[in-house]
């Protein structure tokens, strides 16, 4: 069976190409483009991982972040920061809100599902 992905980010194009990436590399996954839409599609199901922008519209990744690790239902599920920032201590911010991981854009679609991958087997970074 695919790994379920949910990949969440206000940027079109950045959400087509991580999303067309990881379809070819034989994920299954579903988009939002923010946190409001990204918490109505976690009603319906729960995805192996979540990719997530932290700059969203609203309210950002590191708050939603926060509020789903908050939730039994949903508190497994690695969390993934999916970013351009990259500035000194945001990784740190990421993981202190509960993220397992930080990749940053643009990123290398000849990597990016072997990286990916990784963050869905427990204890492997």
């Amino acid at each position: 069976m695919a790994p379920q992905v949910l990949i969440i980010d206000d940027n079109a194009l950045n959400l087509k190409l991580t999303s067309d990436v990881l379809r070819g590399e034989g994920f299954a996954v579903q988009e939002a483009q923010d946190a409001e839409e990204a918490r109505d599609i976690l009603k319906r199901g729960v995805p192996d991982l979540i990719l997530l922008d932290i700059a969203l519209p609203g309210m950002d990744g590191l708050t939603l972040t926060r509020l789903l690790k908050a939730e039994a239902r949903l508190s497994h599920i690695p969390i993934v920061a999916l970013t351009a920032s990259a500035m000194k201590g945001d990784e740190d911010k990421a993981l202190a809100a509960g993220c397992v991981g930080y990749i940053t854009k643009p990123i290398d679609t000849r990597r990016f599902g072997s990286l990916v991958r990784k963050f869905l087997t427990p204890g492997v970074k």
